[in-house]
């Protein structure tokens, strides 16, 4: 699993502020079949489970965003062997282990507390953290970063106000539900970083992080709202989950040098993994064994099982690269 830095990263759509969890809704099955049976939570959680479950969220979606760009890239190398188990790595990621650790936290509502959480961290983004991040490259000299943040600010606020329509339609039945937006698409070549200050560097790893949780925050909205039988909504969460990983993210993966070859790639998700295996899922088990939080305990538990595998299959295939 990667893990982000050690930068604070306080988003409003990437926070869970509650101190317990509500009762975990029921979440559509992925497409492709049906899911493996997630856990469940018996009593509201801890609050610092409830961090951790976060900051696994935000991991698995990181490394779910991170994995398929690697999987493009092998492909694009001609290993279609590794660009396979990174896409299915990359799937899993969003699945299972961020899906299970959702339906814990409790983190999809009603289609109306969704639009309002997504509200929030739109709002963030938009008016505080883009813009800052502009101003600060702009210090520093990485114009082509503050180019972007400018334009993904803008966008930010383009998605605020197409769910602040929605929520008005959703709680007052009169209107119509935003047409979602589409995605710009941006490839992701293999190269080095973009942009030359910490700072800017630093504000794209945490930028990273909540384009990849925001898409797969949206889907998970999306997935609830067509169980519900709003197909429009799902649209426009679907609709903006693409922007936010096929042009958000990937603009950014490209100016902090996110993909290099596949060799490099493979290593990388090696140290992520192993460090996930052996480090920070068996310290969030013991924590939430300490709380009496079991169900989410043993979820960890699986969680670093699971990357413990991931890493020795990322290592036996960089093996056989010679």
């Amino acid at each position: 699993m990667f893990r982000h830095s050690t930068r604070t990263f306080v988003v409003g759509l990437c926070a869970l502020a509650a101190t317990t969890a509500p009762a975990a809704p029921a979440l559509a099955a992925p497409a492709g079949g049906a899911p493996p049976a997630p856990h469940t939570a018996a009593r509201a959680l801890h609050a610092q489970t409830i961090a951790d479950l976060t900051t696994m969220m935000r991991d698995a979606a990181y490394a779910s965003a991170v994995y398929g760009l690697f999987a493009a890239e092998a492909d694009r190398q001609g290993l279609p062997a590794v660009g396979k188990l990174l896409s299915s790595t990359a799937q899993t990621e969003l699945d299972k282990h961020l899906r299970e650790a959702a339906i814990l936290a409790g983190t999809v509502g009603s289609n109306a507390a969704n639009l309002r959480q997504a509200i929030e961290g739109e709002t963030y983004e938009h008016e505080v953290m883009y813009r800052g991040f502009a101003e600060q490259a702009r210090q520093d000299g990485d114009l082509e970063a503050a180019k972007l943040f400018s334009e993904i600010a803008a966008d930010e606020g383009r998605h605020r106000n197409a769910f602040r329509t929605a929520l008005a339609v959703v709680t007052t039945g009169r209107g119509t539900v935003p047409a979602p937006p589409k995605a710009d698409m941006v490839s992701v070549p293999a190269g080095l970083p973009k942009v030359k200050a910490a700072r800017t560097k630093a504000n794209l790893d945490t930028a990273l992080h909540g384009e990849g949780l925001a898409h797969a925050k949206y889907m998970l909205f999306a997935a609830h709202a067509r169980q519900t039988g709003n197909a429009a909504l799902a649209r426009l969460w679907e609709g903006t989950a693409e922007v936010e990983l096929r042009e958000h993210f990937a603009g950014e993966a490209v100016l902090a040098g996110l993909v290099r070859d596949t060799r490099e790639n493979l290593r990388m998700a090696v140290t992520g993994e192993r460090r996930g295996a052996t480090m920070v899922y068996p310290g969030f088990a013991e924590r939430a064994t300490a709380v009496g939080d079991s169900a989410a305990a043993r979820f960890f538990r699986d969680t670093a099982a699971d990357d413990a595998r991931h890493g020795a299959a990322f290592q036996k295939a960089l093996d056989q690269m010679g």
